[in-house]
């Protein structure tokens, strides 16, 4: 992948392993369901492998040797699995496929850092790697994730709560945010904000959410001057900021909403 000056930064190999072996069968038209066992067993599950190579090469292999004592193993997974991110995007967008799911580091089977020679890395193997647990992978429990998530799905399902559509925007203008793509965050946030300021009246008599609703509709504005900025192209560290801080806003009137109980 190149940067934005136009010099490579990474190589990405990709491979699948473990994947079914493929008979050639006489072409019949559609195909027709067949019969299985009652106990079929699990069926056969396709791995695939990501390797991120740095495209600039060590000086020598103490350089590289250093280079792994030093490294914090955390933040390379994660600056590893930023790259492939933006990879599978751009995949999606080029195959117009919005079904592509997004890889991230928390999911992955094992996720390494490691040196070696380019054919070694490119193959999976390593001259010398670590393995990150996966606790590291996950990291913390993200402070803005939802409160009382099993209760509220409970909630959901038994009909005794409503899903919000300013909820499912926030969570694109986060995972937009998260990986990077400002812009598209500050459309997907100026359309959440826009929602959340109606369908959170029927609870603004409750705790504070008429003081929240207010903060939103303050925050909204200036989304909105962003996202009009977005559309005439990159912006800037400051409305970058304002998106960090009106996203946190509407993600803590989520958490109030729903920290008020489900009867």
């Amino acid at each position: 992948m190149r940067g934005h000056a136009g010099e490579p930064e990474h190589v990405v190999v990709l491979a699948t392993l473990g994947a079914p072996q493929r008979r050639l069968l006489p072409h019949s038209g559609r195909r027709r369901p067949r019969d299985v066992r009652t106990d079929p067993g699990p069926a056969a599950v396709t791995t695939s492998r990501a390797t991120v190579v740095a495209a600039q090469p060590f000086a020598g292999e103490a350089e590289a040797e250093a280079w792994l004592d030093a490294a914090d193993a955390p933040a390379e997974v994660a600056a590893g699995a930023a790259v492939l991110e933006r990879v599978v995007a751009l995949h999606r967008l080029a195959a117009a496929d919005p079904w592509v799911p997004l890889p991230a580091a928390a999911l992955a089977v094992a996720a390494r850092v490691g040196i070696g020679e380019g054919e070694e890395v490119a193959e999976g193997r390593w001259r010398r790697a670590v393995e990150l647990p996966p606790e590291a992978r996950r990291g913390a429990r993200r402070r803005d994730a939802a409160l009382r998530p099993q209760e509220r799905l409970a909630a959901l399902l038994g009909g005794r709560d409503v899903a919000l559509a300013c909820e499912l925007l926030a969570l694109r203008a986060r995972e937009d945010l998260d990986a990077g793509r400002s812009r598209e965050a500050a459309f997907q946030l100026a359309a959440a904000l826009d929602a959340a300021t109606a369908e959170l009246v029927p609870w603004r008599d409750r705790s504070d959410l008429a003081a929240r609703l207010d903060e939103l509709a303050g925050v909204g504005g200036e989304v909105a001057a962003v996202a009009a900025a977005a559309r005439e192209g990159g912006l800037n560290d400051a409305q970058a900021a304002v998106l960090v801080r009106a996203l946190g806003r509407l993600e803590a009137a989520l958490r109030a909403r729903t920290a008020l109980g489900f009867d």
